[in-house]
């Protein structure tokens, strides 16, 4: 891949579709993966070394807790080309539990850190995955949630299109008050 863009989106797709095979595409065979978690609604290892055991820990065992995902990059853009060192991206996840169907909705940040290889082609280094707030919605409360996430640009996400859809949801269904912790995205700090 020649871009920032591309990675992303590709890990996306990797992720949301449950497709690990990607993941060799995106990763560096020795890149790292941090966490930094600060809620207890959902739980990941410190750190993660080698992109079979990131494949492991985001795609596998992740697409075995966790179905319908959607992850959205909540952002004004996506990266410029020659935005390849270090990219640090807001981010929205809605998806679904496997056991009980309880909606997830959380919120946080992506560091990305990008490296290309002697031929030109760029690669994740490192990430970081901050995730700052994660709720779990009843399967009732989070029906007009799900219903309306079509309507949410996928996977670029720009920050007034998503206040834009949560407040139309809270109007039409003032039962979503979660929805009101999630309108904005997480300060991310600059890269």
């Amino acid at each position: 891949m020649k871009s920032a863009r591309e990675l992303l989106e590709r890990y996306v797709e990797a992720k949301d579709d449950n497709r690990p095979a990607l993941m060799a595409q995106v990763y560096r065979p020795d890149a790292v993966l941090n966490f930094s978690i600060a809620t207890d609604e959902i739980r990941f290892p410190g750190e993660v070394h080698g992109v079979e055991a990131i494949t492991r820990t985001l795609i596998v065992d992740f697409g075995e807790r966790f179905v319908q995902c959607r992850t959205y990059y909540v952002s004004e853009a996506p990266p410029a080309d020659g935005d390849d060192g270090t990219v640090v991206l807001p981010w929205l996840v809605i998806m679904r539990e496997a056991a009980g169907g309880a909606l997830r909705v959380g919120k946080g940040h992506y560091r990305w850190q990008f490296e290309r290889d002697g031929a030109g082609r760029l690669w994740v280094r490192a990430m970081h995955i901050f995730i700052v707030r994660m709720a779990a919605i009843p399967p009732a409360d989070g029906e007009g949630l799900m219903t309306a996430r079509p309507e949410l640009p996928y996977p670029w996400l720009q920050p007034e299109e998503l206040r834009r859809v949560a407040d139309r949801l809270l109007e039409r269904q003032p039962e979503l008050q979660f929805l009101r912790d999630f309108r904005e995205p997480v300060a991310a700090p600059h890269a």
